[in-house]
């Protein structure tokens, strides 16, 4: 969570990227908002918003719902990982709370591995509003993810409630 909180600060120092609009999601019934680079091909999906870096170093998707979908969300960003060759070290696990950008978030970090070597995932629960969260899957290539550190922080700033 640290991380995220020092990229939020970073973000208003960092040079100018190309980016769409800003993104609401859901497609449904809007909760949130936020501003991705074109290069990393944005799609607003039912549930939220994902995107791939355009070298593939680093995925990102953030799925709406409410408390009683929380699990079932959780349970399909697991087994999008897994069918993406994704395996998790459980003992790396870290666990952090705090605000993102006024909301209030708790992540939980791992260790893992992909095809293409060391990875660090991440999944986050943001509260938009008090009958939604957010889950926030990160999944990045240790050694690449760097190089996207600046719209990664950029990302993250801009994400908002509606």
């Amino acid at each position: 969570m640290k991380k995220l909180i020092a990229a939020a600060l970073f973000a208003a120092f960092l040079p100018a990227v190309s980016y769409a609009a800003a993104l609401q999601f859901p497609s449904e019934e809007p909760a949130a908002s936020i501003d991705i680079p074109d290069s990393w091909s944005p799609t607003v999906t039912d549930d939220g918003i994902e995107a791939n870096a355009g070298d593939d170093a680093i995925y990102l998707s953030i799925d709406v719902t409410d408390e009683k979908g929380t699990q079932e969300v959780i349970d399909g960003c697991i087994e999008y990982l897994k069918t993406s060759g994704v395996t998790v070290d459980l003992a790396t696990q870290k666990e952090s709370s705090g605000e993102l950008n006024g909301m209030k978030a708790t992540s939980l970090d791992w260790d893992g591995k992909d095809n293409d070597g060391d990875v660090s995932i991440s999944l986050t629960f943001v509260s938009p509003k008090p009958d939604k969260i957010m889950v926030i899957t990160y999944w990045g290539t240790k050694g690449m993810q760097e190089a996207h550190g600046a719209e990664l922080q950029a990302m993250i700033a801009s994400l908002k409630p509606l």
